[in-house]
């Protein structure tokens, strides 16, 4: 059983669900996170910490100290990262770059120093743009999918797997995290650095503070619940392009078994998510907001498409799966009522922070 365990971004979404859940886990080990508190709303996460025993402490994953300050660990799981497919595009890349690849290598560098083992939470935008673009899509009611039988290298109805190929552009956002895939695995050959990449999909739950350019599931929730408006940005306005979503809960399973698991499974690359099954439009995710909720609210489409922006995404689990037994278990629907449970139920408190996102200039399903 792990004595020590670092989650770097420990205050943000995925880190936080995962610092609770490895809490009730590990009742006599350490949980210690560590956040530089950026991104807005990460700060209502460290009351739900705190009661529950997690140690955090506030730093930078740029900052070598602040990560020697941790002291040793036994497993170091790096979900630290500017999170947004867009980061970069409308500036300077030197945040994003910093964070995601410098900041990653920081993490690297304090499990060598450490003889801890790394799990690195990943992107399914490590897959190049144009390869995805190039897919045989077509519209089926609301959506875009696959023709049935159809495949190719590292893809098929199933979903996109790791076998998928890798060569093009990505964005500046797939880039940092490819780059830091590719060093962790150095570390793992040059220094015996034990090892899994999960290149996730999109996840989602309660408190995922959703924003216009990431998190489309709390913000189109929330926007429904509260009032506001929505774009189906790209594709030609329409909202048929798709992604799958895997639960929070269900991600939080995945590390916990790799965690057990470490020295059968050090060295996999494993694509996670919803798969299949938990895959859907904006389209259909509007009617699903407006079932629930009797509701409708305007949805203005624009048809032009950001050039990082893919039309369809759907993770092919089954290498997961084999390798170790895991499978999501909670549904849509069951993610729609968690989300909404939660947003109404902290209503007072969460509502200033979905209405001050501004009007929207693009929806992301990064």
């Amino acid at each position: 059983m792990p004595r020590r365990i670092l989650i770097t971004g420990g205050a943000g979404f995925a880190g936080s669900n995962l610092a609770l859940h490895l809490r009730a886990e590990f009742p006599d080990g350490k949980i210690v996170a560590l956040d530089n508190l950026k991104r807005r709303g990460s700060e209502l996460n460290l009351p739900r910490l705190a009661a529950h025993g997690v140690d955090f402490r506030h730093g930078d994953v740029r900052a070598t100290e602040d990560l020697a300050a941790i002291g040793p660990v036994d497993i170091l799981i790096e979900a630290s990262a500017e999170p947004s497919v867009h980061a970069g595009q409308d500036g300077s890349p030197g945040y994003l770059i910093n964070s995601n690849l410098a900041g990653a290598i920081n993490c690297f560098d304090h499990a060598r120093l450490c003889g801890a083992d790394v799990i690195f939470l990943s992107s399914s935008r490590v897959y190049p743009i144009g390869a995805l673009n190039a897919l045989p899509l077509i519209e089926t009611g609301q959506r875009l999918d696959l023709p049935n039988d159809a495949r190719s290298t590292g893809w098929s109805t199933e979903g996109i797997s790791t076998e998928f190929p890798l060569t093009g552009h990505r964005s500046l956002y797939g880039a940092t995290k490819l780059s830091a895939e590719l060093m962790l695995e150095e570390y793992r050959q040059s220094y015996g650095v034990q090892t899994v990449i999960n290149r996730f999909g999109v996840l989602a739950g309660p408190w995922q503070m959703g924003k216009v350019d990431q998190g489309f599931i709390a913000l189109w929730a929330a926007r429904h619940l509260f009032g506001g408006e929505l774009n189906y940005l790209g594709f030609g306005g329409k909202g048929h392009q798709v992604r799958d979503v895997l639960h929070i809960d269900d991600m939080c399973r995945i590390i916990s078994c790799q965690i057990n698991n470490i020295d059968d499974l050090s060295g996999r690359t494993f694509n996670v998510g919803g798969g299949a099954g938990n895959s859907l439009s904006l389209a259909e995710l509007t009617a699903k907001c407006r079932d629930i909720l009797g509701r409708e609210i305007p949805i203005k489409p624009v048809a032009e498409t950001a050039p990082v922006d893919i039309p369809w995404y759907v993770t092919d689990n089954r290498e997961v799966t084999a390798a170790t037994g895991w499978q999501p278990e909670k549904n849509i629907d069951q993610l729609l009522g968690d989300v909404f449970t939660w947003l109404d139920g902290h209503k007072e408190q969460l509502e200033p922070y979905f209405a001050a996102v501004p009007s929207q200039k693009r929806q992301n399903q990064a």
